[in-house]
Parts: structure tokens; C-alpha cells; sequence
């Protein structure tokens, strides 16, 4: 479905319905999170030329003054985040927040700051041992490396077949992941290789917890979303006092396993943008 910044369409769950109604009922006490690639930015075959669409940071700005807060919670190092959004010094984004490699890391645009741990320090012995490992099978040709500081992530999408490639690395890639502390995180065409303890769900409780807020908006694209999509679904079937959310999916169903949770399905960026934009102009 399309969206357009002057109407705001109707989730197709009730709990979704109920997250919007809140959203626009209290917006002071709302949280809109987002992930980035796929969601703010599109997919493309080189992570380091995706950008924010055109849309979001006007979208953003007309959003952010008239809520509790906005927050980018993504995998990719929070300074990579905010330079590819375009995100410091913008009008209206004085108080935006984004969370890096799933948490760990944090820029406050109040300060223009990261807060980052040391890297884990089983990621070293994972690179000495990855280009080894990536010398199999012609079908690996084509995958590279991309390095995150407190991660690496293996990339397919350049294979002649990137799904078998995927496929074929999942075993070996976690097998090495296990044998020094890390875990790994399938995304589409990518394999992230990342501490354990923290993902983007643990992210967003802890976010939410931070601000009270009283409602919350997330909206993501791939496998590493579920655990946020799972966050806001304890939150607003949490007992006495649940915070109502909505959970949108942007990329239509290339990825089931989220579109089948999500109360919204939009196409991709641009209309995450256009939602954005319709949410801040009826509030």
C-alpha cells in the first residue's frame, strides 16, 4: 500500500489501532523508533552508499518537536547512522537519539557524542579466521566483509546466487561465532556476527523504560526487527499498566517472518516517510 502525508491509514490489527489511537491521543508521552537500512534508507548492493531518503528528515523534523522522542535503533555504528541519515544539526531534531549496533552504542544529538564499550574481544579472533573460511566453494565468490568496529557482518548480495550463499555460510559462520563468545544475526543477504546480550528488543524496552512513554511506534524491515517487534509486544500486553504500540513492517512481505507481526506493511522508506508525515500532521 501507498501512503499519503495527509491521510493516515488504518492498521489492520485492533492492538494497532490502539497504538495509532494513543499515539495521536498523547503524543507528549510517545516514542517513534525506527531502523534505518530498509527502513529510513533503502537497501543497496554497498551499505556505504545508503542514505536516508529525501522524505524522512523533513519528516522527522515536523514530527520529533510534537512527541517525547525519536529514536533510530539500528546495527550499523551510530556515527555511521547519523552521517548516512544526515541526522546532526537538523531544525527540530535537537533531541534525537540514535542506539548503534543494536544498543551498545549511543549518539545524542543534545551533545553530538557516541557512548561506546571496548569491542568484544572475541571480534578479533573472528577476523583472522574469516578470510580462510570465505576461500570455499565458487559460490562464496562475490561475499565480502564489512567491518563495524563492534561487529562484522558478512555480506551475499554481490554472489552470482546470494540466497545459496547465505544458505551455505549460516552453519560455519555460526560455528565460529560460538567458538569466541559471539553470536550471529541473519539479516537479508547479510550474516552479522555481534556480541550476545544485546539486540534491538533490549534496546527499546530499556529506551521506552528511560522515557515513560505511554505509547511507541517501531518500525523496521528485517530479521534483526523481530526482537523490537516481540519488545512492543510484551509492552502492550504488559498486565496492569500495558504501553500501547504499533509495529509497522516496511518492505512489504520480503520478510514474512516480520510482515505476518506487523499491523502496517508498507512498500519501503518513502512511505515510512509519508507515515511519519501523516502521524505529525494530525497531531
Amino acid at each position: 500500500m501507498g501512503i499519503h502525508r495527509d491521510h493516515l491509514p488504518t492498521p489492520s490489527t485492533e492492538a494497532g489501532r490502539e497504538g495509532l489511537a494513543a499515539l495521536l491521543a498523547r503524543p507528549d508521552r510517545a516514542v517513534v523508533a525506527l531502523d534505518f537500512d530498509g527502513t529510513l534508507a533503502e537497501i543497496v548492493p554497498d551499505p556505504e552508499q545508503a542514505r536516508a531518503h529525501a522524505d524522512v528528515l523533513p519528516a522527522l523534523a515536523a514530527l520529533a518537536p510534537k512527541i517525547a522522542s525519536v529514536v533510530v535503533i539500528t546495527g550499523r555504528p551510530a556515527a555511521v547512522a547519523v552521517a548516512h541519515g544526515g541526522f546532526a544539526g537538523v531544525p527540530g531534531l535537537d533531541h534525537l537519539v540514535v542506539l548503534g549496533h543494536y544498543g551498545a552504542e549511543r549518539w545524542d544529538a543534545a551533545s553530538g557524542e557516541v557512548a561506546a564499550p571496548p569491542p568484544h574481544p572475541g571480534l578479533a579472533a573472528v577476523r583472522a579466521e574469516l578470510p580462510a573460511l570465505l576461500e570455499g566453494p565458487e559460490v562464496l565468490n562475490g561475499t565480502w566483509v564489512e567491518e563495524k568496529g563492534q561487529a562484522v557482518a558478512v555480506h551475499t548480495r554481490r554472489a552470482a546466487d546470494p540466497q545459496a550463499a547465505f544458505e551455505l555460510l549460516r552453519e560455519p559462520l555460526g560455528a565460529l561465532a560460538a567458538r569466541h563468545g559471539l553470536i550471529v544475526e541473519p539479516g537479508r543477504q547479510v550474516l552479522e556476527l555481534r556480541p550476545p546480550g544485546v539486540d534491538k528488543g533490549v534496546a527499546l524496552t530499556e529506551y521506552v523504560a528511560e522515557t515513560g512513554a505511554g505509547a511507541v511506534l517501531y518500525a523496521g524491515d528485517d530479521l534483526g526487527d523481530i526482537a523490537a517487534f516481540a519488545a512492543v509486544e510484551k509492552l502492550r500486553s504488559g498486565g496492569p499498566d500495558p504501553v500501547p504500540g504499533l509495529l509497522v513492517c516496511s518492505g512489504g512481505t520480503e520478510v514474512p517472518e516480520l510482515a505476518g507481526r506487523a499491523d502496517l506493511v508498507v512498500p519501503g522508506p518513502a512511505d515510512v516517510a509519508a507515515l511519519l508525515a501523516a502521524v505529525a500532521e494530525n497531531i
